[in-house]
């Protein structure tokens, strides 16, 4: 993720030096009075540019922090044997849980075999009721 913000930053500043090169050389260049003026003037273009560039990074910086604080959320981890109908409770961040497996808080590492199956639930929430199979 990192490598991506990196290579679009490249590109922008490679953008931005390409199109300021392009503007010394037409500003050395005499403009004759046959040629029209351009209708929109080149502060408001330089203006435009900033804050499209600005608005880009701080929808970059956004996106970043929503999803580090995203992961950083607790959940309780509940797995349940389809077999037995066992369940097992556990707390564990987003960011640590996978597919088929997940770390918990105290740092245990679970890997769920194929007849397990993993319920996710924030941990602030009110618990729901268990269900308790009759014999």
């Amino acid at each position: 993720m990192f490598w991506k913000l990196v290579l679009t930053g490249a590109v922008i500043l490679g953008a931005f030096l390409v199109i300021r090169a392009r503007m010394r050389r037409l500003r050395e260049v005499p403009v004759s009075e046959s040629q029209p003026r351009p209708a929109v003037s080149r502060s408001l273009v330089r203006g435009l540019a900033y804050a499209l560039a600005g608005l880009s990074l701080g929808g970059a910086a956004f996106y970043l922090v929503h999803s580090w604080d995203a992961g950083r959320q607790i959940l309780l981890v509940q797995v349940v044997n389809a077999n037995t109908g066992l369940m097992a409770e556990y707390q564990a961040r987003r960011r640590d849980i996978e597919a088929r497996g997940f770390r918990t808080l105290e740092g245990q590492v679970i890997r769920l075999a194929e007849v397990e199956r993993m319920i996710l639930t924030p941990a602030d929430r009110e618990r729901p009721p268990r269900f308790e199979p009759s014999d």
